[in-house]
């Protein structure tokens, strides 16, 4: 059973659930019940913030500034019926779940209780530094900032539930969730391996599979061997390899070039689409197919060996690259787009065969490699004029 105590005349609960260490406090306060954690496991100390908590209310209510309506949690929680259903199809499984996750495990905590007219500007860049400051590393006791990159897909999820609470009428208008004090940094190229890098991690990764230091990883060896030639020869995302099936894949002869090349069914983030390989990743594929004796409906590699992958740039000093960029198995996507560009092939079909946008490999990819950049075309010179020569005519 429940801990349970009244104060404030019966006014004011403050309880403790069965299975939780801390105390809780409640009340019922014009036409709705108010909830919150005291954080307190001392009755007295949480007697303490629940009066203190109760004020605070009873004084917001008499001057018109206690909120009432929709929480977040309410529109989180329509955000994701409609979400799933209206996306069905096409919006992948692993991306709804992700965002379900990034509510559930950081956005409920924070803003879970409260109104959606709460919700401001200033409480997001609140969230903010809640986030970079909160967890903290156990040796160190330094600060664990999460990635910019979770960061960023955490305020996309929220900007997702509160575009839900607007278009129901629960919150007036939609809170400005830039981040302030940012400036325009430098675009800085993804980490990729450079022609002479590659065929170093190739090479590698062949040795590695024909003498593997135990005889048990053989199989793992030859797979990540033929992962990388794979990757590398096809552009796609880690997460897409790891979805394709061997029904995804075809063998055919390209009409264009009559070489023997792969036409893979690519299902990722936003729905299926399509990719056609380089001739290289047809005999990774074939002998993946071979060694696994697969049916239609297994995986081709499922998932990333990350663990080899560490393991082998760390023999090689290949784990980051001159900049300090961290290498990993979307550098082999970053080295296929590299290679096309610096092939002169042209960026719209690379960029329809990679499912990204012409702007993203501009922006990332083409501004590093010199051979996008025509000397022909840079260096030209403004022909000197000719002086005009007069002649006089001759008086007659």
């Amino acid at each position: 059973m429940a801990e349970h105590h009244e104060l404030m005349g019966g006014k004011l609960h403050v309880y403790r659930r069965e299975n939780s260490g801390n105390w809780q406090c409640s009340t019922f306060l014009n036409g709705k019940n108010w909830r919150v954690s005291t954080h307190e496991d001392s009755l007295a100390l949480a007697k303490d913030f629940a009066e203190d908590w109760y004020l605070t209310l009873k004084g917001k209510n008499r001057a018109g500034d206690l909120k009432t309506g929709k929480t977040f949690k309410q529109a989180a929680a329509q955000f994701e019926l409609e979400y799933e259903i209206i996306t069905e199809g096409e919006r992948s499984p692993e991306h709804v779940e992700a965002l379900k996750r990034h509510i559930r495990v950081h956005l409920n905590p924070f803003f879970g209780e409260k109104v959606l007219s709460e919700i401001t500007p200033g409480l997001v860049q609140e969230y903010r530094i809640h986030r970079m400051s909160s967890r903290k590393d156990k040796k160190t006791g330094e600060p664990r900032r999460p990635a910019r990159s979770t960061l960023h897909k955490e305020i996309i999820a929220l900007r997702h539930v509160l575009k839900t609470a607007n278009r129901h009428g629960w919150m007036e208008y939609l809170p400005d969730l830039s981040a302030p004090y940012k400036a325009s940094g430098k675009i800085s190229h993804r980490a990729w391996f450079s022609p002479d890098e590659y065929k170093r991690l190739y090479q590698a990764t062949r040795e590695r599979a024909k003498n593997p230091k135990r005889e048990q990883w053989r199989i793992s060896c030859e797979n990540f061997h033929d992962y990388v030639l794979f990757m590398v020869n096809t552009g796609l995302r880690p997460d897409e390899a790891s979805r394709i099936e061997f029904r995804d894949v075809a063998i055919v002869t390209d009409e264009a070039t009559g070489e023997r090349i792969l036409e893979i069914e690519v299902r990722g983030k936003r729905g299926v689409g399509y990719c056609k390989s380089m001739p290289g990743a047809v005999i990774p594929f074939r002998r993946m197919k071979e060694r696994k004796k697969a049916q239609h409906t297994d995986k081709v590699f499922g998932k990333v060996q990350s663990v080899l992958l560490n393991l082998i740039l760390g023999e090689l000093n290949l784990k980051f690259d001159r900049d300090g960029n961290r290498r990993t198995a979307y550098s082999l996507r970053h080295t296929y787009i590299c290679f096309r560009l610096m092939e002169g092939a042209d960026i719209y079909q690379i960029a329809k065969n990679c499912r990204t946008s012409v702007e993203m490999i501009e922006k990332f990819y083409a501004s590093h490699i010199k051979n996008v950049l025509d000397a022909s075309a840079i260096n030209v010179r403004k022909g000197k004029p000719t002086k005009k020569v007069v002649v006089e005519e001759e008086s007659a």
